[in-house]
């Protein structure tokens, strides 16, 4: 089955380990939810994998449809279709939003082939209504004046254009009023298919009532402890996460 398999990663920032030993697994067509407190590591385990140069990825594999992008540069991942969305979008000023899309989906395309501007902006325009994103954004400097929910939205425009096998969405909902969070939640799951999985890393569960996902996995300390259905997110909404250390110490001693 077509999946990006994430094999024991141990991520590092200078000299403290931040992920210790995590494994996961999400197939295409799959929504996969990544839990946890402030700290645990959910944001260092989507920069490792985009490839970000402060994470240093110490032991273990990542896997993109059994090819390992371990050591790859971003880009290159990027064009073997994986796509990070980030929680604080850079803003890039001087760069307008169609001039960046259409260079981010040119440098998709085989060498030698040129894209069509028609076709382009014919779905650019189709997927920026859908998003609710004002036309008059194409001519803006990325990201640069938007509101949170602009932004967010942005992203998603980003991830509609280029069509990735795996997306990796690294808060999505941070900084989002309702109304931004629905739109926003609307865009990726109408993405949401056969041909695209989805790693949705979260710290509230309010993001859930919107993007349901089909697995649940619970990050403390750079581990995945816990997964489950939706349904252990709302267990997680109830109790926090205390009952989920509690249960570790628990584990433990019985260990011992």
């Amino acid at each position: 089955m077509s999946s990006l398999v994430i094999k024991d990663l141990h991520v590092s920032i200078g000299d403290k380990e931040i992920i210790r030993g995590l494994s996961l697994e999400i197939p295409k067509g799959e929504v996969h939810a990544v839990m946890g407190p402030n700290g645990s590591g959910k944001s260092t385990l989507s920069k490792a994998i985009g490839g970000h140069p402060d994470y240093t990825i110490t032991s273990g594999e990542v896997l993109l449809d059994g090819e390992n992008i371990i050591g790859m540069e971003p880009d290159v991942r990027a064009r073997k279709g994986l796509f990070l969305a980030f929680q604080y979008p850079m803003e890039i000023p001087g760069v307008s939003n169609a001039n960046f899309l259409r260079a981010a989906v040119q440098a998709r395309l085989p060498e030698g082939e040129e894209l069509e501007a028609t076709e382009f902006y014919a779905a650019m325009y189709e997927k920026m209504d859908f998003l609710e994103i004002p036309r008059t954004f194409t001519s803006r400097s990325v990201n640069e004046g938007f509101s949170g929910g602009e932004k967010k939205r942005n992203e998603i425009l980003q991830m509609a254009m280029l069509e990735p096998r795996y997306a990796i969405l690294d808060e999505t909902d941070s900084g989002l009023d309702i109304d931004a969070l629905k739109i926003v939640s609307n865009g990726v799951n109408a993405l949401r298919g056969p041909n695209l999985g989805v790693l949705l890393i979260t710290h509230y569960q309010r993001l859930l009532d919107y993007i349901v996902p089909d697995y649940v996995h619970v990050m403390v300390a750079g581990r995945i402890v816990q997964s489950g259905g939706k349904e252990l997110a709302l267990e997680l909404e109830e109790k926090g996460y205390d009952f989920i250390r509690e249960g570790i110490e628990e584990s433990a001693s019985a260990v011992l």
